[in-house]
């Protein structure tokens, strides 16, 4: 019974470790996200797409809110490299040499690719989505008046969610290299993952076909951009195990 208990105290302590080290450097970010908040929200709300829409405050506490999100949405982007790192050390002991090695350079894959997808949603989603809406209160002879909450919320919903939706290829590329997918598996399911994704899109659009096609189009890329990384991973992967065998075969001769 103790040997059970022993191996998940381990890890629970292990990750409770983690969790300190991400908790430490959140308040750290948090610091420097508080000194960077105001000229991020000055830059957006001076962007062409909102000039043009006086942002109103609701109610008293909507500049608070709006101040302190920006300040933990900037203090994750900064410390995300310690979150990959954090992750990665607690499930490193499971792995083998090479595979440690091989995942540890994700991190500043993973890190590109969460930008990227920030970048795609705030240059490509964003200025369709706000011109699209922004026509539709033109056609329907609607003032617009938007609280600085509410646009600010939309702009988060838009395009945080493309950061970690951007991260596929990197999860799927990890999953194979520790053998627990396969690039057989991910044709199988295509069906379903294109219905999720779809899913997904439908979300974070606004109820048009345009929209969501400039959504769900990228993420059906990204899918197959992931079934190709697979393929090599697998390939790799498979390499790697033949050439264990043939060091196993020779060291037992």
């Amino acid at each position: 019974m103790k040997q059970r208990e022993m191996p998940f105290r381990a890890h629970f302590e292990e990750l409770r470790k983690r969790l300190i080290f991400i908790a430490i450097f959140l308040v750290v970010g948090l610091l420097v996200g508080f000194f960077l908040a105001p000229p991020v929200i000055a830059y957006l709300q001076s962007i062409p797409e909102a000039q043009d829409f006086p942002m109103n405050a609701f109610q008293l506490t909507d500049p608070l809110r709006v101040y302190v999100n920006f300040a933990f949405f900037i203090a994750i982007i900064i410390i995300l490299p310690v979150i990959f790192y954090q992750l990665w050390a607690f499930i490193a002991p499971g792995l083998a040499e090479k595979e440690r090695k091989v995942t540890l350079s994700y991190i500043p894959i993973a890190m590109v690719l969460f930008l990227g997808g920030l970048a795609f949603s705030y240059y490509v989603l964003l200025p369709y989505f706000m011109e699209f809406l922004g026509n539709i209160a033109e056609r329907l002879n609607i003032t617009e008046q938007y609280g600085i909450n509410e646009y600010f919320s939309f702009l988060f919903r838009i395009t945080v969610p493309f950061g970690f939706l951007f991260q596929l290829p990197v999860v799927v590329m990890f999953l194979t290299r520790l053998g627990l997918i396969t690039p057989n598996f991910l044709h199988r399911i295509r069906k379903y993952a294109y219905f999720v994704l779809l899913v997904i899109a439908g979300f974070i659009t606004p109820p048009d076909l345009g929209s969501h096609l400039i959504v769900t189009v990228p993420l059906f890329l990204l899918y197959e951009l992931s079934v190709v990384i697979a393929r090599y991973a697998f390939r790799k992967r498979m390499k790697e195990e033949v050439a264990r065998q043939k060091e196993m075969t020779t060291s037992d001769q």
